[in-house]
């Protein structure tokens, strides 16, 4: 495998990128945008620019082995299919073409003016064809929170938890890029335990905070991933608003899950960060006890400090901050949760999207849900304008913003902003 040369903490762009900007030089984001004057095509984010990667391979900047057609798509997909070592070579070619020093492009200022444009001028796609969507709950704090809330508080957690990575399959059809409004679901409930259900728009609205990953090409059917490949089979993460209609769900769940109160909306944030610039930093995850099976035993600094926050924000009103947590409190790692997919001989695509679970740290200022934060609605939090929040009502704005920071460099995430809408 070829080494990882964009990550070099002491490199500078010639293309101006505030210091506080999520996407500096170092972290080169992949994604799909359009302008008035072209359509849906791969681009990198690069500080308030755009980098248009069809256009710089067009014009001969990149010759990296990948078809230029790869990059003349709707979705990542194609050139995520390329795998781990030609979309890494793709993306130090991009850090070395925008240094500083480098005057190969941007002494071509006719050049410059196809290829790099205005973050406004943009308009951002979901980035990926989701083929297959699982959902995991790998946060040893929420799966403890939701056990003592809804089961016995001296048994939160289910046999199984400590022993497997739990998941889910989740629908992709209904994965949404920031930005697009979704509509309060509809579906039964049975807020009284004493009368049958009822039918009508979920009162329980909630937000969880996730991030998720997606996948170059996997496993053949029949085989297996190892643990110790696993980041091999992974291009980059995203943030993840995995939406929960919590009484909807309190009625479905048993005996196989969550069903309407899960399929009716995700969304996602439009930049996928590679693992290749998240790779400084990797961190040690939460000890793990029992010791996992031989297929899910991993060694060395699994898990990754990413810094995570969530804002609601009432119609008309400010934003409040009602969470900030971290991506390496996860008990189950990314790696394990591959691994564990896989195992069965399940055979992993090009662009299946994994989500995290909800991400919750040890305090309540940490937790990664309404649910949490205001436990089942028992102790509202104040918003800014002075009303309160159980859970999530109409009218409101959820925004989730990551974001690492090590040696001077801070490699974002973005944002994924999502308005709710009235049930229709």
């Amino acid at each position: 495998m070829i080494k990882i040369t964009a990550n070099n903490p002491d490199r500078k762009s010639w293309i101006e990128v505030n210091e506080e900007s999520d996407f500096p030089i170092q972290n080169l984001p992949f994604g799909i945008f359009s302008t008035a004057k072209k359509g849906k095509r791969v681009g990198v984010a690069l500080g308030d620019s755009v980098i248009d990667v069809y256009q710089l391979a067009k014009e001969g900047y990149l010759d990296e082995g990948i078809d230029v057609e790869a990059y003349n798509r709707t979705f990542l997909n194609d050139f995520m299919a390329y795998g781990k070592e030609m979309t890494r070579k793709v993306r130090n070619r991009i850090a070395d073409i925008f240094d500083a020093e480098n005057g190969e492009l941007r002494d071509i200022s006719a050049d410059v003016a196809k290829i790099v444009h205005e973050k406004v001028e943009c308009t951002m796609h979901l980035p990926v064809q989701v083929g297959d969507y699982t959902d995991f709950y790998s946060s040893k704090e929420h799966a403890t929170n939701v056990g003592t809330m809804f089961r016995d508080p001296d048994n939160a957690l289910l046999p199984n938890w400590l022993h497997i990575p739990v998941g889910y399959h989740g629908r992709s059809s209904s994965i949404v890029v920031s930005g697009t409004s979704i509509h309060r679901p509809k579906g039964q409930q049975k807020p009284d335990e004493e009368k049958p259900p009822v039918f009508g728009p979920c009162k329980l609205l909630d937000f969880e905070l996730e991030m998720a990953f997606v996948t170059h090409n996997g496993n053949a059917m029949g085989d297996q991933i190892p643990v110790d490949q696993s980041d091999n089979h992974i291009f980059g993460m995203c943030l993840f608003n995995d939406w929960s209609a919590r009484d909807i769900q309190k009625w479905e769940y048993v005996p196989l899950g969550p069903f309407l109160a899960k399929s009716f909306a995700s969304s996602i944030s439009p930049w996928i960060v590679t693992l290749d610039a998240l790779e400084p930093f990797r961190c040690d995850g939460p000890p793990q006890n029992p010791e996992p099976l031989p297929y899910l035993k991993q060694s060395g600094k699994n898990n990754f400090d990413i810094e995570l926050e969530v804002g609601i924000t009432p119609p008309g009103s400010e934003e409040t901050i009602v969470t900030n947590s971290n991506f390496k409190y996860m008990y189950w790692s990314m790696a394990q949760q591959l691994a564990h997919h896989s195992v069965n001989g399940c055979n992993i695509r090009c662009g299946d999207m994994m989500a995290s679970g909800t991400i919750s740290g040890p305090d309540r200022a940490s937790y990664g849900s309404m649910l949490e934060i205001s436990w089942k609605g028992t102790n509202p939090i104040e918003m800014k304008d002075g009303s309160q929040r159980k859970f999530i009502q109409d009218g409101d704005t959820v925004t989730m913003r990551g974001c690492s920071r090590v040696n001077g460099v801070k490699i974002g995430f973005g944002e994924v902003k999502t308005e709710v809408l009235p049930a229709k």
